[in-house]
């Protein structure tokens, strides 16, 4: 059998994954009940998983080069209205974003790759990743030597959605995902009593001013023929009317197509606040809480995987080259490292069910992609160890 049979033999078992991690969704880096999950069933498949930060790793195959297979495992801190019967219970935690899917592919990959061990040109990494969401899992799994050895990277994402499953979307030739700089401003000034604004220093008049500011950064400074988006999300200061707080907290973030871009702005954005607050009187201090870079793929590895795909006898298997998003992902920081292919696979369904968007709390997902990622990810990582010997 080739690997879509195979996989398509092992779709119950797929689903099994996913519906356990769906209905047991947990957020950030701490992910016991997937940690425990995915390693027992790595077991299960005849490998040896072990922890690599606050995620898992094993790996098939020895000698030649090493060729890292990605997975993100965690959900959103948010309520489920799926109405699957599967669903997170909790009402704090939803898989609204198809990582459940991710993990449970790579799962049965894995298992595919293992009983195929023997015939492999090289070696296959496994990378079971939390905290994507919170732009950390890629990171904590870098620093504890996830990339030690590898040479390329692959990882497939699910895209819910009115659209019928079997379409790949990516980007061979530019940005395929902006990069997300999030930032947080404290604004100190002098608290005093509404009537007598003389006598403070109002941090809410700065923070506004800042504001301002910033979005001229991106009218005036930024390069018009680049995509720069910046969003102040949160602002929050004061207790009641009359009084002049001390303080005031601005939440944002900054997203860009290009890399020049990105790092103009971030230097610039530090400088504005800092002199405006510095012209009313007050202060600002900037802290970065997420620093992704923008998502830019190896165009010969990505065509050769879409390459590889279309050997695979999926039916009714569409490619549509050149997909941009403005949102952001955290293999990013993979990207920047190694040689990697980034693809999305759809999981809509062409009617009422793909009504809702990721991170909705009534997304649903179609199970149907579950065989064509599996048989992509195991089919194309040969294929791949084959033509890099």
């Amino acid at each position: 059998m080739n690997d879509y049979e195979i996989a398509l033999s092992l779709q119950t078992e797929t689903v099994a994954h996913r519906r356990y991690l769906h209905e047991n969704a947990e957020v950030g880096l701490e992910m016991p009940k997937a940690v425990r999950y995915v390693m027992d069933e790595l077991e299960k498949a005849g490998l040896r998983p072990q922890k690599c930060g606050h995620g898992i790793t094993a790996q098939v195959g020895q000698g030649g080069k090493t060729l890292l297979l990605r997975a993100d495992m965690d959900a959103l801190p948010m309520p489920e209205l799926s109405g699957e019967a599967f669903a997170c219970p909790t009402g704090t935690e939803a898989h609204a974003c198809g990582h459940d899917f991710h993990a449970a592919m790579l799962l049965t990959a894995a298992k595919i790759l293992k009983r195929q061990e023997e015939s492999l040109p090289g070696t296959i990494r496994f990378m079971f990743q939390p905290a994507e969401e919170t732009f950390q899992g890629s990171r904590d799994m870098i620093a504890n030597g996830i990339l030690e050895g590898v040479d390329a990277a692959l990882a497939f994402h699910v895209s819910p959605g009115k659209m019928p499953v079997g379409l790949v979307m990516y980007n061979s030739t530019g940005t395929m995902m902006f990069s997300v700089d999030g930032f947080r401003i404290t604004i100190r000034g002098r608290g005093g009593h509404g009537a007598y604004p003389h006598t403070a220093i109002d941090p809410i008049n700065i923070g506004v001013h800042i504001h301002l500011a910033l979005q001229e950064l991106i009218a005036r400074e930024a390069d018009p023929t680049h995509a720069c988006v910046l969003t102040v999300g949160q602002f929050t200061a004061g207790s009641a009317p009359n009084i002049i707080p001390d303080e005031a907290l601005m939440q944002g973030t900054l997203r860009t197509n290009d890399r020049d871009s990105r790092k103009k702005l971030v230097g610039r954005i530090e400088e504005a606040a800092q002199a405006v607050a510095k012209v009313y009187g007050g202060s600002a201090e900037l802290e970065w809480i997420s620093q992704v870079p923008p998502l830019i793929c190896d165009p010969v590895l990505t065509e050769s995987v879409v390459r590889y795909m279309k050997e695979l006898p999926i039916p009714s298997l569409s490619f549509y080259p050149g997909v941009c998003a403005s949102a952001s992902e955290d293999f990013a920081v993979v990207v920047e490292k190694v040689s990697s292919a980034f693809l999305y696979l759809s999981a809509g369904f062409p009617d009422e069910g793909g009504e809702y968007p990721a991170h909705n709390p009534k997304v649903r997902f179609n199970e149907a992609v579950c065989p064509i990622g599996v048989a992509s990810l195991a089919h194309c990582a040969k294929r791949w160890l084959e033509e890099n010997r």
